[in-house]
């Protein structure tokens, strides 16, 4: 996603856990829905959104209301945190580095920094895909399983965070001239094959990465003197860097 001024920002898609919502979001890329559509919401601590700020624009070929795809039945993870987490009996990793929390029957993506969920109305609504928004405060985790998590921005966050915050309700800029005019957005497939960005995420299917959770949850001397055993995983995310 360009944002006007050449301010870039890619986001990771999450098909393996929200396959109709990520479908949705795919079509509306190849029909370039987005282009010249704004960021019209900024709330502080809290989330930034962007779409259609009139919800009137017509969305074709998408599916209009997708299944619930806030969690899934079994647990995926392959490496595990050692303590629970108020919102979630166990929290770990899958083996391509989502962050994953469950409670033994269900699993689902947990509400952290960066992580790219899909805005709806009330229920039944589960959202299209059209309006998105992504996490820039302290994880707000009772949206868990309230709201379709669809992926993660790996690169350019601060064009977001740093925007001026709404002072209406939830943060919505009041004056349509404070909205930040989104210039394109694009799959990365669509673009030339020079000019693709490429990206690797960490595995946490290994030694290496259960020794740095341990080192997450046990912060080392002499800055931390005192050793709390644990973490919460959003601030554990696993690490996504572009391919050297």
């Amino acid at each position: 996603m360009t944002l006007s001024g050449d301010r870039r920002i890619v986001i990771r898609l999450a098909p393996r856990y929200a396959p109709v919502h990520v479908d949705n979001i795919r079509k509306l890329a190849v029909a370039q829905w987005w282009d010249g559509e704004s960021v019209y919401r900024v709330q502080d601590n809290y989330v930034v959104q962007w779409g259609d700020p009139t919800e009137k624009k017509p969305q074709p070929g998408v599916v209009a209301n997708p299944p619930p795809e806030y969690d899934w039945a079994g647990w995926d993870g392959v490496t595990m945190l050692s303590r629970r987490d108020p919102y979630a009996a166990r929290s770990g990793y899958s083996a391509d580095g989502w962050p994953l929390v469950g409670d033994g029957d269900r699993s689902w993506m947990p509400h952290c920094y960066g992580m790219v969920g899909v805005a709806r109305d009330l229920a039944p609504s589960t959202g299209t895909g059209s309006d998105l928004y992504t996490v820039i405060g302290h994880g707000p985790r009772h949206l868990d399983r309230n709201i379709a998590l669809a992926g993660r921005i790996v690169e350019g966050i601060e064009h977001l965070t740093v925007l001026p915050r709404g002072m209406e309700a939830l943060g919505i800029y009041d004056d349509p001239k404070q909205y930040v005019r989104i210039d394109t957005v694009r799959l990365a497939s669509e673009l030339p094959v020079g000019e693709r960005p490429r990206f690797e995420y960490r595995a946490t299917d290994n030694p290496r990465f259960a020794a740095w959770v341990k080192m997450r949850e046990n912060r080392e001397p002499p800055f931390f003197t005192v050793q709390l055993g644990g973490a919460d995983i959003c601030n554990a995310m696993p690490a996504v860097r572009r391919t050297p």
